[in-house]
């Protein structure tokens, strides 16, 4: 069989689900009524409110109407919490205002109403009531549906303690010493009834105050129901008492339904208060003012009505009262029409009777006494606003001065603080600070006693909650809401202060944090301490951590292994991240500890990273600033060499030293400026800057020599007023010395220019093509002028891996390898100037080991071919094809059109029974008009 306390449970679940979802008030009664019936006593049966408190407190004494005034509160109580569970709140679920009359008259006035209120969700006190936090949107219906089911049953059991039908009074004996005459004898079961007929006005009984009396006992003068006589002179000291029936005129059949005397609303017979207007049971209706109609004033009584509610009188025939602000009842009548007079016959008036001044109504002389008292209220309420004191203070400090002239807020800078005083001193050893003081003394409206109660129950709440928190020293939560004047929150700041001391001090301290000992024996406080300093994501990390550092094999440190923890938590990953090889030195270091340049997958520890653009910032070329291991990026590429360079220029620094990376970045402003189509370089002493004038002649900032901008030759006087092709002119036909030098100076003037700084070379393009300007480090063909590449991506379709560059037909590149008479015949000459025979001086670059060298040809020169080498002859020879844009095409063998077509992707199939002459000069056409000559071949005349 299922205990007490489980039967409790079972019942409490099944009428809260009732009460938080839509159901039968039927089976929600009979669920109450079956908790109630459990016997079980207060402090077992009720876990949220404190009815055994409650009891005490309202029902101590004699005196039966108390415990009915707490039945009436639950009553109410009761309605605030099916107001809450109710899927349709009322529009203002969210306040409970104080100046609400029925508020103010059952559930403020016993012990113990509020803090129901509470419970519901109502924590958020006001100045005018009390209303949900801000931050909650809807009330906890669970919660209160718990609370209301308690207030169900306290009141139900009341109700049955009040009639005497409670199955278990015994556990309320000690609680309500008033209820325990009522059952001192329950085994009585038979009344005595005497015929003694008495007619008395029907009235309610002295005991229940709810149904009509039945007998009157002279020797107790008590005036009864049937009900309460049967239980009341059951006892043996009463049960001789005669009683005397009492006849009414109406009938003793108990009426189920009643109506409000004042709005005549029909309410249940079970409701205390009116529906409508909340008006008491037994209130009688109120009096209504006596008319007293004028035959000058008929208009004035037209317009005269009283309101059926407040009984005030209103002077406009307005639809609503002007003190209440309810509906008027009945329609105002009408005027009626005067009636027309009616002819008389003169008579001898009768003489005037002495006039007499009319007393004014008792009625009309309250309501102008309470309108007085409410507007001088409402404008010392003003005045208090306007120096800070609250409305609440105000009307509390003129019910405790009374009817003295003393204004309130003179009363309460003046005798305020010595009511406070008292009111902490009346606490006895609970120390209390004068915030705490006031709000009671305003909770309690100006009574020192009760303040006091409320102020200490207010206490015990706030320290318990304390308690909850983990502070169980009440002296020290006393101490610390005293000065935080009752404020919870504050109180925590005081109790937590002495807490969090030795963590501040460690923090504000100036001393370093010590390290973290790997080695130290609790393993939790070395994670702990890891989770706090490098924010592990899990314990299982910190775990990891600690595992990899306490191997004995490790080198790495703690910062190595918590980087690499954070990226994974696989340990073969970790422990290859951690043991990287560097390509160069071949040391082990961790990831940590490498470098990699975005151009490439290669990483070198940071040592051998710095050393590298260390020696190539200071000792080589811009362009030579590329991967140690794989030699990228190909600084040809102007595409990826912005990117690249920016790249590098975030990470070197960091990493080189100041005067290494301001040189890094000089030559990276020069390798910038040399872009500038403005840019020059002096031709006597290599210096590069920015020249804006529009001059020929130039004069170098650094050495003071002129020259000329165009053709970088040395500035002459005679070539003032000239061109440059007209000042080349003249000096082979006036220059004897150029006479002199002949084709080899020609070569000479006309030598190589690099195509990506401009910066030009006294040197013949014969031998090597390859040709890297040593200022740039740019690598170009100098017979075309084209890039040469290292990949083999350089263009669609290319299919040549290595170093290589991409030559059109007129390029040296290829006519190097024709015969002087090939050439001739192309240049339509058949004479050429002599000249003895020698040694080659043209001056070209020669690769000698490691470095390149600038020297002269020192070639044996052929006759009939001006002086110069064969090799030179024929540069020479293309130098003048190129300055005429000749095509070199019609001079092609068959073997030789074929070939360049296939170089140049140009497809042209023979067609059946088409000749070779034929198909030649078709493909020949076809290869002059899709393949254009080099648009970079210098093209100087």
């Amino acid at each position: 069989m299922a205990s007490l306390s489980d039967q409790l449970e079972e019942v409490r679940v099944s009428v809260e689900g009732s009460l938080s979802a839509p159901g039968s008030a039927q089976e929600m009664r009979a669920g109450v009524a079956a908790m109630a019936d459990i016997p079980l006593p207060p402090s077992s049966k009720y876990r949220y409110i404190a009815a055994e408190s409650m009891l005490t407190e309202n029902g101590s004494g004699n005196n039966r109407k108390e415990v009915r005034k707490l039945s009436t509160a639950l009553n109410i109580l009761e309605k605030y919490g099916s107001n809450l569970t109710n899927p349709n709140r009322p529009k203002y679920w969210r306040t409970v205002k104080y100046n609400n009359p029925v508020f103010r008259t059952t559930v403020d006035s016993i012990e113990g109403g509020r803090a129901v209120l509470n419970l519901y969700g109502y924590t958020n006190q006001q100045q005018d009531g009390l209303s949900f936090p801000d931050d909650v949107v809807q009330p906890d219906v669970g919660k209160v549906a718990s609370v209301t089911l308690e207030v169900m049953c306290l009141r139900m059991e009341l109700d049955m303690l009040i009639k005497g039908t409670h199955p278990h009074p015994e556990f309320f004996e000690r609680l309500i010493p008033s209820l325990t005459v009522i059952y001192l004898i329950v085994s009585v079961h038979f009344y005595h009834f005497y015929s003694i007929p008495l007619n008395f006005s029907a009235e309610s009984c002295t005991i229940c105050g709810i149904f009509p009396v039945s007998a009157h006992c002279p020797t107790c003068t008590q005036r009864l129901c049937t009900e309460c006589d049967r239980l009341y002179h059951s006892h043996s000291g009463r049960s001789t008492h005669i009683r005397i029936p009492v006849t009414s005129s109406k009938a003793t059949k108990r009426l189920r339904l009643w109506q409000c005397k004042s709005c005549t609303v029909v309410n249940a017979g079970s409701s205390i208060l009116c529906e409508v207007c909340e008006r008491p049971r037994l209130a009688t209706r109120p009096p209504v003012a006596p008319s007293r109609p004028t035959p000058t004033a008929a208009g004035l009584m037209d317009s005269q009505w009283m309101c059926q509610f407040c009984t005030y009188v209103n002077h406009t025939p307005s639809p609503a009262c002007e003190m209440c602000c309810l509906s008027r009842s009945e329609p105002a009548l009408s005027p009626s029409k005067p009636l027309p007079l009616s002819p008389v016959k003169d008579v001898t008036p009768l003489p005037a009777p002495p006039k007499v001044i009319p007393a004014e109504d008792p009625d009309l002389k309250r309501q102008r006494l309470m309108r007085e008292e409410g507007l001088k209220l409402i404008q010392l309420i003003r005045e208090g606003e306007k120096k800070g004191v609250s409305p609440e203070e105000v009307y509390t400090s003129m019910c405790v001065s009374g009817n003295s002239n003393v204004m309130p807020y003179d009363w309460l800078k003046a005798e305020l603080p010595h009511v406070l005083d008292e009111i902490c001193v009346m606490s006895n050893a609970v120390p209390l600070s004068r915030a705490e003081a006031k709000r009671a003394w305003l909770a309690a409206g100006g009574d020192n006693e009760k303040a006091v109660r409320q102020a200490l129950r207010n206490r015990r709440v706030k320290v318990k909650e304390l308690g909850s928190l983990g502070f169980n020293d009440v002296t020290r939560c006393e101490e610390a809401l005293r000065q935080s004047g009752g404020d919870v929150r504050g109180a925590l700041v005081l109790l937590q202060r002495p807490l969090l001391e030795p963590f501040h001090q460690r923090m504000w301290s100036e001393e370093p944090e010590p390290p973290i000992d790997i080695n130290h024996p609790d393993k939790q406080h070395v994670c702990r301490r890891l989770l706090a300093v490098y924010e592990l994501p899990s314990w299982g990390r910190c775990e990891l951590v600690l595992s990899l550092l306490q191997d004995p094999t490790a080198t790495y440190t703690l910062e190595d292994v918590i980087q690499a923890v954070r990226e994974s938590p696989d340990r073969d990953f970790i422990r290859r991240v951690l043991n990287k090889e560097c390509p160069i030195c071949l040391s082990i270091f961790p990831h940590s500890k490498m470098q990699s340049l975005t151009s490439c997958q290669c990483s070198v520890c940071c040592g051998c990273f710095k050393q590298h653009f260390t020696i190539a910032v200071r000792d080589k070329h811009i362009r030579d600033m590329v991967c140690p291991v794989c030699t990228e990026p190909d600084i040809n590429d102007p595409e990826h060499l912005n990117s690249y360079f920016s790249t590098l220029d975030i990470q070197l620094r960091d990493c080189l030293e100041l005067d290494v990376y301001e040189l890094f970045h000089k030559k990276l402003t020069e390798q910038a400026l040399i872009k500038d189509p403005k840019f020059l370089w002096c031709s006597h002493c290599s210096y590069g800057f920015i020249y804006d004038g529009d001059q020929l002649k130039v004069t170098c900032m650094q050495c003071r020599k002129s020259f000329c901008a165009q053709c970088k030759k040395t500035w002459e006087a005679q070539h003032m007023g000239l061109s440059c092709e007209q000042f080349q002119l003249w000096k082979r036909e006036n220059d004897p010395e150029y006479q002199k030098q002949g084709l080899a100076g020609y070569l000479r003037d006309n030598g190589i220019t690099c195509p990506n700084c401009r910066f030009q070379y006294a040197l013949a393009r014969g031998g090597c093509m390859h040709f890297s300007c040593s200022q740039c480090r740019y690598q170009f063909c100098s017979g075309c002028n084209n890039p040469f590449h290292t990949v083999s991506s350089c263009l669609n379709q290319c299919t040549v891996t290595g170093l290589h560059a991409h030559h059109p037909r007129d390029c040296l590149f290829y006519l190097r390898d024709w015969e002087p008479a090939r050439l001739q015949a192309l240049l339509q000459v058949h004479t050429h100037t002599r000249f003895n025979t020698g040694v080659c001086g043209v001056i070209e670059q020669k690769d000698e080991g490691t470095r390149q060298t600038d020297s002269p040809c020192g070639a044996q020169t052929q006759p009939g071919q001006a002086g110069l080498c064969e090799k030179h002859y024929r540069e020479y020879l293309v130098s003048l094809i190129n300055g005429h844009s000749i095509d070199p095409a019609p001079l092609y063998t068959l073997d030789e059109l074929t070939v360049a077509c296939r170089r140049y992707r140009v497809e042209v199939r023979q067609g059946d029974g088409e000749d070779e002459r034929a198909y030649f000069v078709r493909l020949l056409k076809k290869l002059m008009d899709d393949v254009p000559l080099g648009d970079k071949v210098p093209r100087k005349k």
